[in-house]
């Protein structure tokens, strides 16, 4: 997954599991697609040098349970094998929830065709579908009106097609909507399960389907695409890839970008909801007060000496600086000003001075946080992390900042409203409120900023992630510090993500707009390191490494780190 002249992340224990894992996943791809071609990489299925689209959200497994890795895996493979995909693309609808719903009955199609002589490839299936629905289950999609619609007409759709039950956990939870929708879907729904192996046919009806629960979505007022327990829900429900890039030509996914996008092709519909936040602000002073005291706990238990880290800090950081002279030396430069004692005194020979230096950390190092959803979960362990470094680079006489980009809302908020009410004009670009947090200013010491640092562990602060605009703004807050040296740390677990705009614009766009960024930096005097929290990021950042998000204590990670300054 390295890009030509990328730097290879380094390998953990974590990472080596994963790569095991998806061999096993890419053999029985292979296996039951007859597909020769198929493999991972980066965590991302393609067939040769192209990502392989995946239109389902349950497909994109990334969890520690091998069984359901591999159910994703089968219902990769028996996509690969079962849908016509230019026929697919001819039937599908153009619209955002109707083309989720096509997707996933046709996905739901080639599942429920598993031969009988494969048992174990259903109950991976039937796991992996388990798995996926009580994550969004547990994540909030069901908490609102049309999340429960949508996740009804998921489970509903399944088990028609397939003849397997609903979810036991939630069956009592979806009863009544799926009693309300039955008389308005049930004709469809035989449909499905009748056309199950005649994709044309099936198409009609999943098509007819899908554009009949779209208009039930529809909101009756504009204003409730404010709602953000709503955008919350329904963008779960969306996380899936568009299948606009085909292997014959669409556009390259990571790790194959043949350069940086033309310069102005990056477009942003609108900034008028864009924010930047300082952190302290945004929590209650007495929460604030309840995770600094977490956050120190964990710094405690982590058992990294900050004085040691400050010293291999100053070695890797520091260069050597003229700090004046010292006399009365035996050898160097002859010391005009002791002449005189050369004369009064001939046995005297200490008439020499010496410049003194010493090394000076004249850096800014900025550790630039993806505040994103999945992120959520490595929220202590990053904490931690930038925390002791930013103790550790005041000590070393460094300086350092902490910022995170994350969104004002999920799915687009405000933005996505306002470009529904012009029309939803083509290719709008970035369609959510961007959102920059200030964790810490370079300016201000640890101890000043300990505080608001904390906030990093407040959970609702992590949405979506746009990556690349805050790729851009880290470097032009490090440009204008006046620091011989500027370096920028990404703390990311994956790609950019943001629905709406992947909605409504091309394949990849936000992925291809980080590259361009990076590949921007990375050629100038600003050093861009990308820090992969269990996953490579060496598809975006020349020089990356992948820390193991489950290792527990210890100096490990501060060493790694170390390491990939040292070898700039």
């Amino acid at each position: 997954m390295l890009r030509p002249g990328a730097g290879r992340g380094v390998s953990t224990p974590e990472t080596r599991r994963r790569q095991q894992v998806e061999e096993l996943s890419a053999a029985a791809i292979r296996a039951v697609s007859g597909a020769p071609d198929v493999h991972f990489r980066g965590g991302r299925l393609h067939r040769g040098t192209r990502p392989v689209p995946m239109p389902a959200p349950h497909l994109l497994a990334d969890d520690e349970d091998l069984q359901s890795f591999r159910g994703a895996a089968d219902g990769m493979a028996l996509h690969l094998s079962g849908s016509d995909r230019e026929l697919h693309k001819r039937l599908r609808p153009d619209g955002g929830v109707e083309r989720l719903l096509f997707e996933l009955l046709e996905q739901f199609r080639v599942e429920s065709l598993v031969p009988a002589g494969f048992p174990g490839v259903a109950a991976n299936l039937r796991r992996r579908h388990e798995r996926w629905s009580l994550s969004a289950h547990h994540n909030g999609l069901t908490e609102t009106a049309r999340g429960v619609l949508l996740y009804t007409v998921a489970q509903v759709a399944r088990a028609r097609i397939t003849g397997e039950p609903v979810v036991e956990e939630t069956e009592d939870l979806i009863e009544a909507t799926r009693a309300a929708i039955a008389p308005m879907l049930g004709a469809q729904l035989a449909g499905l399960r009748r056309n199950r192996a005649d994709q044309a046919a099936f198409a009609e009806h999943a098509r007819a389907l899908a554009e009949a629960v779209a208009a039930l979505l529809e909101p009756e007022n504009s204003e409730e695409d404010e709602d953000e327990a709503e955008a919350a829900a329904y963008a779960l429900l969306l996380d899936f890839d568009d299948e606009t890039g085909s292997e014959e030509g669409g556009s390259a996914g990571l790790g194959d970008h043949k350069g940086p996008v033309a310069a102005g092709q990056y477009r942003v519909f609108t900034t008028a909801y864009d924010r930047e936040d300082r952190t302290g602000p945004l929590v209650r002073p007495e929460l604030l007060r309840e995770l600094r005291e977490r956050l120190d706990a964990r710094v405690a238990k982590q058992g990294v000496n900050v004085a040691r880290l400050a010293r291999e800090l100053t070695a890797v950081l520091a260069e050597p600086e003229r700090s004046g002279w010292d006399g009365a030396q035996e050898e160097g430069q002859i010391d005009g000003r002791a002449l005189a004692r050369l004369i009064a005194t001939p046995a005297d020979h200490r008439v020499f001075r010496v410049e003194r230096t010493e090394p000076v950390a004249d850096v800014l190092v900025t550790f630039l946080i993806d505040c994103s959803g999945s992120m959520k979960a490595h929220r202590e362990t990053v904490a931690v992390l930038v925390d002791l470094f930013a103790r550790a680079l005041d000590l070393a006489g460094a300086s350092c900042e902490i910022l995170g980009f994350t969104t004002g809302a999920w799915h687009g908020g405000r933005a996505r409203r306002d470009w529904m009410r012009a029309g939803r004009p083509k290719q709008p670009g970035r369609l959510n409120e961007r959102r920059h947090l200030v964790f810490k200013e370079a300016a201000t010491p640890w101890r000043r900023a300990r505080r608001d640092i904390a906030a990093l562990l407040k959970a609702d602060l992590f949405r979506e992630g746009i990556d690349g605009e805050a790729l851009a703004w880290a470097a032009g807050r490090a440009r204008a510090c006046d620091a011989r040296r500027r370096l920028v740390f990404v703390l990311s677990d994956g790609s950019p993500m943001d629905g709406a705009t992947v909605l409504a614009n091309e394949e990849r766009y936000l992925d291809r707009h980080l590259v361009q960024v990076a590949d921007g930096l990375e050629r100038s005097e600003t050093e861009v390191y990308g820090i992969g929290v269990g996953l490579d990021l060496s598809a975006y950042y020349r020089r990356s490494l992948a820390l193991d998000a489950a290792e527990g204590t210890g100096f490990r990670a501060f060493r790694e780190i170390l390491d990939l300054i040292a070898r700039r």
